[in-house]
């Protein structure tokens, strides 16, 4: 390996600098380096280099760390904090503001509008300046959030939907009689049996079809509140039961029933288990709330407008469209001329304002709500105009930066977990620019994640605009023209996880072009950035008629069979309404195999999004589809316990390997006593967690290897069993490039091996837990997974931003495995921003042009080579100096 070469020094006063000494969090190896302030600096390295870990494990970590210092120690229990880091010392660190990837949050509850406060801004719109009905009292700004008892529909409670548990949802097949377990609903396994066999007592007949029986014993079974208590016979028919019963025989026990609707309803109120609160959710029907219509407030809030519309309408608007109408607002143009009758209503003043919360107190009511009889300013008053222009003009510059930042498509009651975590981040980007916030280091984890090319011009324009106010920016980024605009260069590697770790170089972008080491050099500073790749012609077209979703309307798309297709377009256009949901759902629905949604063990069931279905159907092309994958960036496990071994299925093997050991043969110890999720193999201490929760008290809790396994977590005597001189622990510890060699010459563990290597994961370790991954590895980890199936040739791989989180030279290795998928056969769709990407498909789908109502029509469509020159396309600019002419 070439020498790490020393770092770049600059002529910059130390006093100008953050100078980190003994970094070793992770994988970095002590390292030392001063990084300057007022700056953009980009960290860079190919992924899991230890880029991020010293972004945001070191410096993010300590100066969170720092601030909690000067925080009442009772406070600290209140916030999440993230652990201390392993550094020596860091001199000259600002506080410092994250803004990392993520998922959205759990709750449909979260919104846009929640999320950058704009929600709040509107609120106050409504209660102080809108049009009120005659004679209704003013409203204050929580009257108008859901989220609040005293805005919430009292209906739905907020939700905008009712539910109901209906004989149908329940009992899906009334053909089935009570034995075979017609009511669904009801508890499987022995549970279940135990209700039946109460049925039989209280002389109901289980062996008829259950469509056959009276109405009146179907309404008691599934709907009575009633909890009878009777002796149950276990194992007898129904005829050796009522010989029991008049016998008066001893009963196996005393069982007591519960109807099906009661049994559902108090599972998901009570239940502390994530799978059972889905499981019963099934049965629970949604339907729109009849009192609000799916406005999620009470009648209330919703009698009052502002331009016209209720709150609800009002944060249906696209962001864009809300700017263009407030604009005229803002400048104190407006005069309303909304649907409400003119009458009583708008803004008390501050004096009337006060005297209606006096009074209200003085007669020991709330002083939430102003009294019907205060005097109120009329509608269409001059103070009432200029309130609405004072708070026009602030939400009109909130939005502004919204849109400049390409999130213009967006409505301010968009759920959360609706946005990609590129469009979160962005979100988030703008509320700090609004913040005005000085002297703080924020940083930034691959802010042009999810970004078409010509949104970026956008971005670097925000963060310029917050280094300009006397801010320092960590950007932790693998997008080329990023670094190229940075003031400074951070490269972490030379290569991932063990193999990285150290400061390649640090110092102006252009100093890295000396750095022979660096993985980032080659493609920062290639002589042509022009790509040599001649497209495959289609073995067929799978075709799409007629589809509507979100903002796709009546859209005819074809896509070549045998072929790597990348669509492209602007954020917000359609890409991923088109090919993460319509596309995989007609296909999945004609293999007649529907696309589960992946369990959320966080998320409400009931607070669920559900999407209208796709509209549409697939013409022509599915006889060339035998198999559907989606490769997706959610989340491979959600605790500790799944990791890369587990999941990929090459621990089965490996623990097979162990079992057939002399000496494990000899304990008779099966391949079940080296899983350390089993209560013999594991350590009896932290039962295979490894480690041990310290509660601190006041300060956060500090995790520490299990006393007892040291952080193997696996028993003592497990841990004897050894097979080529490691134990079960040793494996697991191994990095799947170390395993390759390990493993050499075990074909069941090789094939899992060489997937992960080849597609860039080599530095993970076998072990590496579930929740240390991120979204970019979590989906090239399903894709390895897939790669080592025996390829058939009929698959339909259909990925999502697939080089998300990915330094161009790992893209490469990724490009390298999906023309594989393709040379055998198979087909392949993915969502693309990386233009590198785009021009080595064989075919391309350009969707737009714009974003939200503006999007959603295929611009152009065809080889990387024919899309270029199209003159509407804003992809067409940046292949072009991609495409060999």
């Amino acid at each position: 390996m070439t020498a790490i070469p020393d770092k770049s020094r600059s002529s910059i006063p130390p006093v100008g600098f953050v100078r980190v000494r003994g970094a070793r969090e992770h994988n970095l190896k002590n390292i030392d380096v001063e990084i300057p302030r007022d700056a953009l600096v980009v960290f860079t390295g190919v992924s899991g280099s230890g880029k991020s870990s010293l972004a945001f494990g070191t410096l993010y970590a300590e100066a969170q760390r720092r601030y909690f210092e000067s925080v009442a120690p009772y406070a600290r229990r209140l916030i999440e904090q993230v652990g201390v880091p392993e550094v020596d010392a860091i001199e000259g660190l600002p506080p410092a503001v994250a803004l990392q990837q993520q998922r959205g949050t759990p709750g449909a509850r979260s919104s846009v509008g929640s999320v950058t406060t704009l929600s709040s801004l509107v609120r106050m719109l409504y209660s102080r300046t809108g049009s009120y009905p005659p004679k209704q009292p003013m409203l204050f700004a929580e009257d108008f959030s859901p989220n609040t008892v005293q805005g919430a529909c009292p209906t739905c409670h907020g939700l905008g939907r009712v539910y109901e548990v209906t004989e149908k949802s329940m009992v899906p097949d009334d053909s089935l009689t009570i034995r075979e377990r017609a009511i669904a609903a009801w508890p499987p396994a022995w549970h279940g049996q135990n209700l039946r066999d109460i049925l039989v007592t209280l002389g109901y007949d289980v062996d008829t079809p259950w469509r056959d029986l009276p109405k009146k014993d179907r309404d008691w079974i599934l709907f009575t509140d009633d909890q009878p208590t009777v002796p149950v016979y276990a194992g007898l028919t129904p005829k050796e039961t009522r010989a029991a019963l008049r016998r008066k025989d001893e009963p196996s026990y005393q069982g007591t029933f519960t109807g099906a609707r009661r049994y559902v309803l108090h599972t998901f109120a009570n239940t502390q288990s994530a799978l059972m609160k889905k499981r019963v959710s099934q049965y629970m029907v949604g339907n729109e709330c009849p009192n609000c219509h799916g406005k999620r407030l009470k009648k209330e809030a919703l009698s009052v407008t502002f331009a016209g519309l209720d709150i609800a309408e009002f944060s249906q608007l696209a962001l864009s469209g809300l700017a263009g109408m407030l604009e005229p607002i803002a400048r104190g143009e407006w005069r309303e001329q909304g649907k409400t009758p003119a009458g009583e209503g708008g803004v008390l003043s501050r004096r009337a304002m006060q005297n209606a919360v006096d009074k209200r107190i003085a007669s020991g009511g709330s002083a939430h709500k102003a009294s019907p009889d205060v005097r109120r300013t009329p509608n269409l008053s001059e103070e009432k105009r200029l309130a609405a222009q004072r708070i026009a003009a602030e939400l009109l510059e909130r939005l502004s930066t919204l849109i400049d930042l390409g999130l213009g498509y967006l409505a301010l009651d968009r759920s959360t977990p609706t946005l990609s975590s590129g469009e979160l981040q962005r979100l988030r980007l703008a509320t700090q620019l609004s913040s005005q916030l000085f002297g703080v280091v924020y940083v930034l984890d691959e802010p042009s994640a999810g970004l078409h090319p010509a949104d970026g011009e956008a971005l670097y324009r925000a963060l310029q605009a917050l280094k300009a106010a006397g801010n320092s920016l960590f950007v932790v980024e693998h997008d080329l023209q990023m670094m190229r605009r940075a003031d400074w260069l951070v490269d972490v590697g030379p290569a991932a996880g063990e193999a990285g770790g150290h400061v390649v170089y640090s110092g102006p972008p252009e100093g890295l072009a000396k750095i022979e080491a660096s993985q980032t050099r080659r493609h920062l500073f290639a002589e042509s950035a022009q790509v040599d790749h001649t497209p495959r012609k289609a073995a067929g077209w799978l075709r799409l008629a007629n589809i509507t979703r979100n903002n796709l309307h009546q859209l005819d798309v074809a896509f070549p069979v045998g072929c790597l297709t990348a669509v492209t377009g602007v954020s917000g256009s359609g890409k991923s309404s088109l090919v993460s949901q319509a596309l995989p759902e007609l296909v999945a629905s004609r293999l007649g195999r529907p696309i589960e949604s992946p369990d959320d063990d966080e998320q409400n069931p009931l607070l669920a999004i559900t999407a209208a279905p796709t509209g549409g159907h697939i013409a022509d092309g599915m006889d060339a589809i035998r198999r559907l994958v989606c490769v997706d960036q959610k989340p491979i496990g959600r605790t500790p316990r799944s990791n890369l071994a587990t999941y990929t299925g090459l621990f089965d093997h490996v623990r097979k390997l162990f079992a057939e050991t002399p000496s494990a043969r000899k304990r008779r110890y099966s391949a079940g006593r080296f899983s350390f999720n089993v209560a013999q193999g594991r350590c009896p201490t932290c039962e295979g967690e490894g480690f041990v929760s310290v509660e601190l008290l006041f300060l956060p809790s500090v995790y520490a290897p299990c006393t007892t396994c040291h952080g193997t977590r696996y028993h003592a005597s497990t841990l004897e069993i050894t097979w080529r001189e490691k134990n079960i622990a040793d494996v697991l510890n191994l990095t799947v490039d170390a395993a390759c060699s390990f493993f050499e010459d075990e074909a069941g563990v090789m094939r899992s091996l060489v997937a992960l290597r080849d597609i860039g994961l080599g530095y993970l370790r076998l072990g590496q837990p579930a929740t240390e991954l991120s979204g970019g590895e979590a989906q090239r980890i399903k894709l390895a997974t897939e790669l080592q199936r025996a390829q058939r040739g009929d698959t339909l791989y259909v990925l999502d931003e697939p080089t998300t989180g990915l330094h161009p030279a790992d893209v490469d290795s990724l490009m390298m495995q999906l023309q594989g998928l393709v040379d055998s056969g198979n087909t392949v769709v993915l969502v693309e921003h990386d233009m590198r990407v785009a021009v080595q498909s064989d075919w391309v789908i350009d969707v737009g042009p714009g974003a939200g109502a503006a999007g959603g029509t295929i611009v152009a469509s065809g080889t990387p080579r024919e899309v270029a020159r199209h003159a509407d396309s804003q992809t067409a600019v940046y292949l072009r100096s991609l495409v060999v002419t």
